[in-house]
């Protein structure tokens, strides 16, 4: 059992890797908290090197469990590379069904818990649905593992022993749209200890010891994730103020065009130049307001892409203040994808949507 699970543990874990040679990162950005839970499969587990009032005993046993639950509980911080790191608190409840000793079985009763924590790395995939994000992770941490009142051919375990731990994390994560920040998730995930513990018990005044070492368990769980600093909603859209009847239709606004590399916000040299000009002409015009507007392309979320879209105007408008335009007379916004400069549909990645409008009033 210990082996098919270790198995399809390694094929579950290999599907992300497959699909990474394909993928980009889908950036988490800053701190957030889950919840999750669900259906646990507890492998059977071996009891050995039996010790009785001082001698040892021949012979090994096998425990094996009912299906359980757990649940857990994570803190972590997404580094909008794709990396995320978290600390996870665990609880995993399963019920002894029987003990196997050489061809016999006896009834179980009682259960075994599991509870600690683990620390996690994930890296989140984005294959180019804005719907869905592949995520893969493993973990290393400690679990405590609990007998309590575990009854079976007349032994009584009452005993908790700690022990290392490590897992593995294969999930998907469900973007909630109208909760900017909100994700559902799917998971499956193995867990597995590692140290030699040795539980004591009584059995009719004789004292009886035990050695298990190896627990595995398959999870299948569902929860939440939330992030607490998702982008700012958009700005409204700047109106044109309505001229005057009798007035002469206003000359057209001077536009500067900033292109960007997909999902960037960096600089690039001929991006600086039409800065620098655009930062020039300012100075030998009647020029009272420089409006900065930011946008993206369609690839990625839509609160992805509202706050890629402030980071390459507040990009831009750095640079034309170290050109010589004042601060205040920048008026800087992020749209996201709105305002396409090519139409497009969800999810593609066009190079004229990447970028920022200088435009002088």
């Amino acid at each position: 059992m210990q082996f098919r699970a270790a198995l399809f543990a390694a094929t579950m874990l290999a599907v992300p890797l497959a699909l990474a040679g394909r993928a980009e990162a889908q950036p988490v950005a800053g701190p957030y908290v889950s919840l999750g839970g669900g259906l646990d499969l507890k492998s059977a587990t071996t009891q050995k090197n039996y010790v009785a009032g001082g001698a040892n005993l021949s012979g090994d046993t096998k425990a094996v469990f009912k299906n359980g639950f757990d649940a857990r509980a994570a803190i972590g911080y997404g580094f909008n590379n794709g990396w995320r790191v978290e600390l996870e608190g665990d609880y995993i409840r399963n019920g002894l069904d029987k003990v196997k000793s050489g061809g016999v079985a006896a009834k179980g009763s009682g259960h075994e818990s599991q509870y600690g924590g683990f620390v996690n790395g994930v890296y989140d995939f984005d294959i180019g649905l804005p719907w869905l994000y592949p995520y893969l992770g493993a973990g290393i941490g400690w679990q405590e593992a609990r007998y309590s009142d575990a009854k079976a051919g007349g032994f009584n375990v009452n005993q908790a022993r700690g022990s290392f731990a490590y897992q593995g994390i294969v999930g998907l994560s469900f973007p909630i749209a109208p909760v900017m920040g909100l994700s559902a998730t799917v998971e499956y995930r193995f867990i597995g200890l590692t140290t030699a513990r040795r539980y004591a018990i009584d059995n009719a005044g004789i004292p009886v010891s035990f050695k298990q070492q190896g627990e595995y368990n398959n999870q299948i769980n569902i929860g939440l994730r939330y992030e607490f600093a998702p982008p700012a909603p958009p700005a409204p859209a700047p109106q044109p103020a309505a001229a005057p009847a009798a007035a002469p239709a206003p000359a057209p606004a001077k536009t500067y065009l900033v292109f960007f590399d997909w999902d960037k916000y960096s600089l690039t040299p001929r991006a600086t130049q039409i800065i620098a000009q655009a930062a020039s002409d300012s100075k030998t015009q009647n020029v009272t307001t420089l409006e900065v507007n930011g946008y993206t392309d369609t690839s990625g979320t839509a609160t992805y892409n509202m706050g890629l879209s402030v980071k390459r105007a507040k990009a831009v408008a750095a640079q034309l203040v170290a050109d010589g335009v004042p601060a205040n007379e920048i008026e800087m916004h992020g749209y996201g994808e709105t305002h396409l400069l090519v139409p497009t549909g969800p999810g593609v990645r066009e190079p004229q949507n990447r970028r920022v409008e200088i435009i002088f009033h």
